[in-house]
């Protein structure tokens, strides 16, 4: 099921978002300080391409 969700997510839109997110992903890594943000759009690139399935986990990055 998680599949025929993927294939017909991308044929949908799915993969307009994803080209979005990897443009603007690669946009902002030209310069040094916009390096995180492009990566974490990347990231969501990838999650835009397969969304059912995959699981997003939460890491905090302060100790308290």
């Amino acid at each position: 099921m998680k599949t025929l969700g993927n294939i017909i997510w991308i044929i949908f839109g799915g993969l307009h978002i994803a080209l979005e997110y990897f443009i603007a992903g690669l946009v902002l890594m030209i310069t040094i300080i916009g390096i995180p943000f492009g990566l974490q759009s990347m990231k969501l690139g990838m999650l835009a391409i397969w969304p059912f399935g995959t699981k997003v986990k939460w890491k905090p990055s302060h100790p308290f």
